[in-house]
């Protein structure tokens, strides 16, 4: 009973963030080819170095949850004024990507190992999902709720492109449950009682240090 109710809430609180997310941004349009960084004296001491990212090569070191390695403006400065950046996500089996949106660019994501199980819901609250294999792609228009699941037992990688050198991103279990908001607006928001707020802001919100 208890494990209906939570679903139930999270089915709610899914279609009641749509609204705010209607209103989204992207990045401004630039007047020259590129913006160069203020600390190596302007373009012509700027290499090929500083359009090349390397933090995508492959690690040694294997995950045993789901990670996300980032090709943003904070980690690849180059990208900035070029509306374009990217993620490697990493899944092992039986982990997900949950619940979030992407404020500033839509996603396309290739699965270039294993398999996916991937949705999106639109404004008018219709979920859209895909099981994906390796080589297929799928996008996320921008600032819509989505998620990717790996349901199998093997390891699955994707890499996803976005349209903004800084798409954002917010998490819509830790927004809502993770940031300290009233457990009675919560109970009364999402028609539940302030037992199962509880024990969703419990496992979404780390313990305090001491």
């Amino acid at each position: 009973m208890a494990s209906m109710k939570i679903h139930s809430l999270v089915l709610v609180l899914v279609a009641l963030v749509m609204g705010p997310l209607a209103a989204v941004a992207g990045d401004p349009d630039i007047l020259t080819d590129f913006v160069p960084p203020t600390t190596i004296g302007g373009p012509a001491n700027i290499t090929g170095d500083y359009f090349t990212f390397t933090g995508f090569r492959p690690k040694l070191i294997p995950t045993a949850t789901f990670a996300v390695e980032k090709a943003s403006l904070a980690e690849f400065p180059a990208l900035n004024g070029q509306s374009v950046s990217y993620a490697r996500l990493t899944f092992p089996a039986g982990t997900v990507n949950p619940t979030h949106t992407h404020p500033r660019a839509s996603e396309l994501l290739l699965v270039i190992e294993g398999a996916l199980s991937v949705g999106f819901i639109d404004t008018a609250g219709k979920l859209y999902t895909k099981d994906l294999v390796a080589g297929d792609m799928f996008v996320f228009p921008k600032g819509l709720v989505h998620y990717q699941s790996n349901q199998g037992a093997n390891l699955a990688v994707a890499l996803s492109g976005f349209g903004s050198a800084s798409a954002g991103t917010v998490s819509v279990p830790l927004t809502v449950f993770g940031t300290g908001i009233d457990d009675v607006v919560l109970a009364k928001s999402f028609k539940t009682d302030v037992a199962t707020v509880q024990k969703l802001k419990a496992a979404l919100t780390p313990p305090k240090k001491n």
